[in-house]
């Protein structure tokens, strides 16, 4: 006899909490572990329930997410009350080597979600290529935290 797993958590409220900020804290498991954590510029998608993230190929993150995917992601509150952590499988996507490739493009549209308009997309693209980034995403399955009161 198999029973149905309970469904994961996505509680409306806490996913809320997503909207409008841009800073959050990643967390990834180093070789021994112990969490790993990095501030980083993050774009929600509410409708796919994905997070977005501009990388660096040769930094700890993505070395820690190549071994395991695992990943949580934690958003907070101006007042600090209020939180959320989101968990769920990072997916990596491929490093950007040509300016004019898909890896560039997705690092091109993360950058307008969180910014706007670039004054040199040629300089930006070229930028990505020599800073060898690529777009971290993270499928939500599950979320905890502390929803704002009132």
């Amino acid at each position: 006899m198999t029973t149905d797993a309970p469904a994961p958590s996505l509680d409306p409220g806490l996913l809320d909490l997503f909207d409008g900020r841009r800073l959050g804290v990643l967390a990834t498991l180093k070789r021994d572990g112990r969490p790993q954590l990095s501030n980083v510029l993050f774009a929600w998608d509410a409708a796919t329930r994905t997070i977005r993230v501009s990388v660096t190929a040769d930094r700890a993150k993505v070395a820690n997410l190549r071994r395991d995917p695992r990943a949580s992601f934690y958003v907070t509150t101006d007042d600090g009350w209020a939180y959320v952590v989101a968990e769920g499988e990072a997916q990596l996507g491929p490093e950007a080597r040509d300016p004019d490739g898909q890896a560039a493009d997705d690092l091109v549209d993360l950058f307008q979600t969180l910014q706007g308009e670039h004054p040199d997309w040629a300089d930006y693209r070229a930028a990505m290529v020599a800073e060898r980034r690529l777009v971290l995403r993270i499928a939500v399955d599950r979320v905890y935290g502390m929803a704002p009161r009132g």
